[in-house]
């Protein structure tokens, strides 16, 4: 079990390995909606930024300190937080070091209350995670692979257990903990040419990051046991169809249609009372059984706030207090 969050399944990349010309042209495919920087042979290259809010900075680097890039955007998209993994070399594998720093955001999100909403996605075009890091995997001494499989597991429940709504932009491919990863947020928005699986079983292993509980929840249980039995892949549309993504939207020339289908879908989340949100987001989660009197007034601010604005036919102005 503990090495089912180690899949990174090589067979399947042989049919869907993005080409290098596609990366050759990552700049092209995502302008339209990323301020990017390359670092290229030791060399920068500013690709256009676009006017609008929800831009973020894409940077392909070889460096480890940029396998995580995480923006807190401003102006009308404040409280909207843009978790982007950035390791292209590895299609998004998890690594010792993209679990450390992906432990560090989501500790910080957590902390700050005035982040309303998270939007995890891919900064590289066509991947959105490829699961765990083999290679890495591979040059690890035996006893650093338990540690390392229960801080990889123990960072998706964390991912699950954020008190704000969570999305997974699924531009690329999902497989193994990467998909694991995407069934730990709330909602899961994917390009129709997206690719997920829970592919472990061709590795002779299980999914053992959540998704044998997590998937079984979301599509029900005999679908779930077919496709993980079957080590099957399936595309955006069938994802949609089945009920593991919500939406599935046609991918766009830049290659980020999931992400600016989340990017709207945070939107509308934001203007909505955050204390009521994240209340909503606990008792769905945990089943929380309440009165219908205990469950519709909650002493806040905010409340009071909501109910003037209602009254004065004016937008309430939530402060999240």
């Amino acid at each position: 079990l503990g090495m089912a969050v180690l899949v990174g399944c090589r067979s399947f990349w042989q049919s869907f390995r993005v080409q290098s010309a596609h990366r050759q042209s990552a700049c092209r495919l995502a302008a339209a909606f990323f301020s990017r920087r390359y670092v290229l042979s030791n060399r920068v290259v500013l690709c256009p930024r676009l006017n609008g809010h929800g831009a973020v900075t894409r940077y392909y680097s070889s460096d480890s300190k940029d396998d995580l890039r995480v923006r807190y955007l401003d102006g009308e998209d404040s409280g909207i937080v843009v978790v982007g993994i950035n390791r292209p070399k590895a299609k998004n594998a998890i690594s010792k070091n993209l679990v450390k720093m992906m432990f560090e955001a989501v500790e910080d999100i957590k902390k700050n209350k005035k982040v309303r909403s998270v939007i995890l996605c891919s900064l590289v075009p066509g991947i959105f995670c490829a699961g765990a890091d083999l290679k890495e995997r591979a040059k690890m001494h035996q006893s650093e692979v338990g540690p390392f499989v229960s801080k990889a597991r123990a960072l998706i429940t964390e991912l699950g257990s954020l008190p704000v709504p969570t999305i997974a932009a699924i531009d690329g491919a999902a497989l193994g903990g990467g998909l694991e990863m995407a069934l730990a947020c709330d909602i899961r928005i994917s390009s129709n040419t997206a690719k997920m699986g829970l592919v472990e079983t061709k590795l002779a292993i299980i999914p053992g990051a959540g998704g044998t509980q997590r998937l079984p929840r979301v599509i029900g249980v005999s679908l779930a046991k077919e496709l993980i039995f079957a080590a099957r892949v399936v595309d955006g549309t069938q994802a949609q169809q089945m009920g593991l993504v919500s939406h599935s939207v046609e991918q766009n020339d830049s290659g980020d249609a999931a992400y600016l289908r989340a990017l709207e879908l945070s939107r509308e989340i934001n203007p909505q009372g955050p204390i009521a949100i994240r209340m909503a987001k606990l008792a769905i989660n945990q089943g929380i059984e309440v009165s219908v009197v205990s469950g519709g007034v909650i002493p806040t601010k905010d409340r009071l706030e909501g109910l003037a604005a209602f009254k004065e036919k004016r937008q309430p102005q939530y402060k999240g207090e």
